[in-house]
């Protein structure tokens, strides 16, 4: 855990704090599939090992939605809040995929805190966050992602 506060007073003292970055994530073909499985999206350059060996990445890639949502488990390595009664994902203002992930490579987050601003019963989060693949120059992901805590 990168940083943890307590409570809606701790965390709008945040504003353009960096979270650092969160552990490493290897990405396997498993993951690809099931993700493919739940989403209906079974192109090849996710599915079929063989074909994308020839294909534009020479080898199979996660999916770009894949790659966003692993931001969920890497998101709350970065940032811990207690003593809040409610936390939910209000939503993304931006999101690109700069670079596709190639099944086998390690993925992680980087955060920093863009503002916290007072809501009613708690507080907004507005986050710049990167998931970065191990040894390659440009991101998977870039989004900027919002987050309500309530109290």
């Amino acid at each position: 855990m990168s940083r943890t506060v307590n409570g809606i007073a701790e965390l709008l003292e945040l504003g353009g704090t960096d979270l650092g970055h969160s552990a490493w994530l290897e990405i396997g073909q498993e993951r690809v599939n099931t993700f493919a499985d739940a989403t209906d999206d079974h192109q090849w350059i996710h599915v079929d090992v063989e074909r994308a060996k020839a294909g534009p990445f020479g080898g199979t890639i996660a999916h770009g939605y894949l790659s966003l949502s692993l931001l969920i488990p890497l998101w709350s390595e970065l940032l811990e809040v207690q003593g809040i009664g409610m936390a939910v994902n209000y939503g993304l203002n931006k999101v690109r995929f700069p670079s596709p992930v190639r099944v086998g490579a390690k993925v992680r987050a980087h955060g920093v805190i863009a503002s916290v601003t007072e809501v009613k019963g708690g507080a907004e989060v507005t986050v710049d966050l990167t998931v970065e693949i191990d040894g390659q120059p440009k991101p998977a992901v870039v989004a900027q992602a919002v987050y309500r805590f309530y109290a």
